[in-house]
C-alpha cells in the first residue's frame, strides 16, 4: 500500500517555503544567530536557529501557531486544494505546543486564553477545520502523525489528511538543555568529532496525504511505509535495538531492502550519544550493501537547528525535493566524521548530484520514541 504526497509547505530559519529552504540547504548556509527570544546571559549557550520575524525587540506569542497556519496554507495550495478543511482531518505533531506563549503570559503578562493554546482553534478559524489532533511525541511527533494519517486513509476515515508539525523556542526547554548537556554547543554539528550537543531551531511544516485513486493530481512523491515504536529503555539515551527495530520494520512495511535505499535523512541531532548510536545502527543495517548501492546520507539540522516535533516531516519534505531536483544537500560543518560514521555515505563539502528514487527518514525522540518513514519518487 502506498499513499500520495500531493502538496507540501514549510517555514524555517533559512526559508519561508520548501523551495527556499532546500536552496539554502544546498548552498550550505550558516544561519545560527545570537539568541533573541530571551536573555541569553543566564545560559552557557548563546545561539539558536531562530526565525527572524518579530516586529520588535521583544518576543511575541503565538508564533508556532502562525507558522502552522502558513505551512498548511502552502501545502493546500501546492496540492491544488481549497482552504476548506471542514471534512479533512488535520494531524499536528509538536514537542512544546504553545508553551512559549504561556511563558510570556507568566513573565510579561501577555494575554493568553486557554482556548488559544490548542492548535485546533486557529485551524478552525483559518480553514474551518473540525477534526484536528495534536501529537506530542517529542522529536518523532510529526512522523507519528504521518503514520496515523496512513491508518485513517486505509480505514476509509478520509480520502485526504493534512499532516503538520510546528514548534517555537521556549526558555524552559532551552534552559533545560543548557543545564543537562555536558558541554555548551554554539553550533549544531552532526556526526563531526567536534559535536557538543543540540541547538534548538524553529519552524513549521505540512504535507497533504491522499489515497491513490481519489484525486487527479500527479503526486510529489509516494509514502510507502511508516514505522513507529517506543522502546522506553532510557529517559534520554537512545537504544540501538529500538532504532534498529524501527528501521527494519519501515523497510519491511515499504517492501524494500537496505540495497534499495538511495538517501537517508538522518535524525542527526548533534548530541554525541545520539549521533554515535544512529551511525552505529545504520552502519550495521547497510553493512551488506555494495559501495555502488550504498545510500547517501545527510542531516539538515546542521542548518535548521533541531525543529523538534516537526523535524522528521521537514526532513521528509527535503527528501521529496532531493528526488525532484536530483540533488542532496550537505551536512554543514562536517569535516572529521566520528568513528561510528566513518563508513557511511555522509554528504559533506557541498551539495551532491544524485538520482534518488527511494529515501528513508529517521526521527528519534527522548524516551525511545522512534519513527522511520520511507518515500519513493512518483512515477
Amino acid at each position: 500500500m502506498t499513499w500520495d504526497i500531493t502538496g507540501s509547505g514549510a517555514i524555517a530559519n533559512i526559508g519561508r517555503t520548501p523551495g527556499q529552504i532546500f536552496d539554502a540547504l544546498c548552498a550550505g548556509q550558516e544561519t545560527r544567530n545570537p539568541l533573541r527570544a530571551f536573555d541569553s546571559t543566564k545560559y552557557r549557550t548563546r545561539h539558536a536557529y531562530e526565525i527572524d520575524d518579530r516586529t520588535g525587540l521583544r518576543d511575541e506569542p503565538w508564533r508556532a501557531t502562525k507558522w502552522l497556519v502558513l505551512a498548511v496554507r502552502q501545502a493546500l495550495a501546492d496540492a491544488g486544494l481549497s482552504e476548506d478543511l471542514s471534512r479533512t482531518p488535520v494531524l499536528v505533531g509538536t514537542t512544546l505546543r504553545e508553551q512559549r506563549s504561556t511563558e510570556l503570559w507568566w513573565t510579561e503578562g501577555v494575554p493568553v486564553r486557554p482556548s488559544d493554546l490548542h492548535f485546533g482553534g486557529a485551524l478552525r478559524d483559518a480553514f474551518g477545520a473540525v477534526s484536528t489532533y495534536t501529537f506530542a511525541n517529542a522529536c518523532s511527533a510529526s512522523l507519528y502523525a504521518l503514520g496515523l494519517a496512513t491508518d485513517m486513509l486505509d480505514c476509509g476515515t478520509a480520502d485526504t489528511v493534512v499532516v503538520a508539525g510546528t514548534d517555537s523556542i521556549t526558555e524552559s526547554a532551552f534552559g533545560m538543555l543548557d543545564r543537562v548537556q555536558n558541554e555548551s554547543p554554539q553550533e549544531l554539528r552532526p556526526f563531526d568529532v567536534t559535536h557538543k550537543g543540540m541547538l534548538m531551531g524553529e519552524g513549521a511544516v505540512a504535507v497533504v496525504l491522499q489515497r491513490p485513486g481519489t484525486h487527479d493530481r500527479r503526486p510529489l512523491a509516494r509514502l510507502t511505509g511508516v514505522s513507529m515504536n517506543c522502546d522506553a529503555q532510557h529517559a534520554t539515551a537512545p537504544d540501538p535495538e529500538g532504532i534498529r527495530t524501527a528501521v527494519l520494520d519501515a523497510h519491511r512495511r515499504a517492501g524494500v531492502s537496505s540495497g534499495d535505499i538511495d538517501l537517508v535523512m538522518l535524525h542527526g541531532s548533534g548530541t554525541p550519544r545520539n549521533d554515535e548510536t544512529e551511525a552505529a545502527v545504520l552502519s550495521e543495517v547497510f553493512a551488506g550493501t555494495s559501495r555502488a548501492h550504498a545510500p547517501l546520507m545527510t542531516a539538515i539540522k546542521s542548518m535548521t537547528g533541531h525543529t523538534l516535533g516537526g523535524s522528521g516531516l521537514l526532513s521528509l519534505v527535503v527528501a521529496v525535493l532531493a528526488m525532484e531536483r536530483n540533488t542532496v544537500p550537505p551536512v554543514l560543518g562536517l569535516t572529521d566524521p566520528i568513528e561510528q560514521a566513518a563508513g557511511l555515505g555522509l554528504v559533506r563539502g557541498g551539495a551532491t548530484a544524485a538520482d534518488i528514487t527511494t529515501a528513508q527518514i529517521n526521527a528519534f525522540g527522548l524516551g525511545g520514541i522512534n519513527a522511520v518513514a520511507l518515500v519513493e519518487a512518483a512515477a
